[in-house]
């Protein structure tokens, strides 16, 4: 007896469910991937930038503070600080004769009785993270030759430091533990006659120019050679 089969033919399913993701799809996950790691970068770099900006206004802060605390000082000793270009003018106390580099007896006791001014300010917590140097700038009238009046005004910012070294024994002289700290923190520099006064008396003085640590750098500790090195005479 023969049996009969009969093939039935699937029927077509009603909605296609390919294995792969439309092109669509992937675009619009890839779009969001993009917005993902746009986004922590956005942040990443927002917080250094914050950071960054924090650090600089404590800097400026500190810097303020400083000068600040310099400026109060200085009122009793007649000196003018300028807080935002960061100079002192020692005034007529430290004058000079044309064409001479010799400081009067008064100018010397005027200027050891001044710098413990700024040594104090280097002790501060400030004062020990961004107080580099204090630069003793010469200057001169325009009267001589541009190399003559640069060798001039030089001459008269190492006469200011021969004077803070003179009488370091005597009870009128720095201490020897200041006389290091001038060591560590002065330097000398000349400028000819740049920046002149209204008339040739004001232009021949020293200023004291204050400069301070940037801040991607680290202060330098005083060596032991230095501390232990003979002071010398001028």
């Amino acid at each position: 007896m023969l049996t009969s089969i009969v093939l039935k033919r699937r029927g077509k399913p009603e909605g296609e469910s390919p294995f792969w993701i439309s092109f669509s799809d992937l675009m619009s996950a890839l779009m969001v991937l993009f917005l993902v790691v746009m986004a922590v970068t956005l942040v990443a770099v927002t917080q250094s930038i914050d950071a960054a900006t924090r650090a600089s206004i404590e800097r400026s802060q500190a810097i303020s503070k400083l000068m600040s605390l310099i400026a109060e000082d200085s009122k009793k000793s007649g000196v003018g600080v300028d807080q935002s270009n960061f100079r002192i003018d020692l005034g007529k106390d430290v004058r000079f004769d044309s064409g001479s580099y010799t400081i009067t007896p008064a100018a010397r006791q005027f200027l050891r009785s001044y710098v413990p001014v700024l040594l104090k300010a280097k002790d501060t917590p400030e004062g020990k993270r961004w107080l580099r140097s204090v630069v003793i700038e010469g200057f001169t009238d325009e009267d001589g030759t541009y190399l003559y009046n640069l060798l001039l005004s030089l001459d008269r910012s190492r006469s200011v430091v021969c004077a803070l070294f003179e009488g370091a024994s005597g009870s009128e002289g720095l201490r020897r533990d200041q006389l290091q700290k001038v060591q560590e923190l002065f330097l000398v520099g000349g400028y000819s006659f740049n920046s002149i006064k209204k008339d040739k008396a004001e232009s021949r003085r020293v200023e004291f120019k204050v400069d301070f640590w940037g801040l991607e750098e680290t202060p330098v500790p005083p060596s032991d050679v230095l501390k232990d090195k003979e002071f010398g005479k001028c």
